[in-house]
């Protein structure tokens, strides 16, 4: 594969994650399609499976992370992503291994992101130390976290 094509890639890529913040999700996906069709990356497939998430098609956003593991299986982002969706369906069990895989990935730097989902997990599960202790430790991990700050202040309150 040539270099022009892999930044021909990236370019698309970058196209499609600017079309995804700015609310266009068919031509995001229609871009995150071209960059996979031009040089398959484990990003590109994670963020279609963003873009499919936001459409509301939590299947086919899982199936796109789980491609992208089999790229790149030290990529964090899609176990977490993975989590978020399953625990979106309800599955919370389900969501849990995906969510530990996301914590110990070597490449993956929001590591406060799986740490706050596994705490709604947990919260689902009725399981509320467990959760309280995930949502102190992404606080730990990102102290600016407002989500996890937020949602340990709301399970105090409602335990006490």
């Amino acid at each position: 594969m040539s270099q022009e094509t892999l930044t021909r890639a990236w370019e698309v890529l970058q196209d499609a994650y600017q079309a995804q913040m700015e609310g266009d999700y068919d031509r995001a996906a229609e871009l995150y399609q071209s960059s996979l069709e031009l040089h398959p990356t484990a990003e590109a497939h994670t963020f279609l499976g963003w873009t499919y998430h936001f459409q509301g098609r939590l299947l086919e956003a899982i199936s796109e992370c789980k491609r992208a593991i089999e790229l790149d299986p030290d990529f964090g982002n899609p176990y977490n992503d993975i989590g978020a969706y399953l625990i979106e369906l309800g599955q919370f069990d389900e969501a849990i291994p995906w969510l530990q895989q996301a914590v110990e990935a070597r490449r993956y730097e929001p590591r406060h992101f799986p740490h706050y989902n596994m705490g709604r997990a947990y919260l689902g599960k009725e399981m509320y130390g467990q959760a309280m202790s995930c949502f102190q430790e992404a606080i730990n991990l990102e102290p600016r976290y407002t989500l996890a700050r937020q949602a340990l202040e709301s399970l105090r309150r409602m335990v006490n």
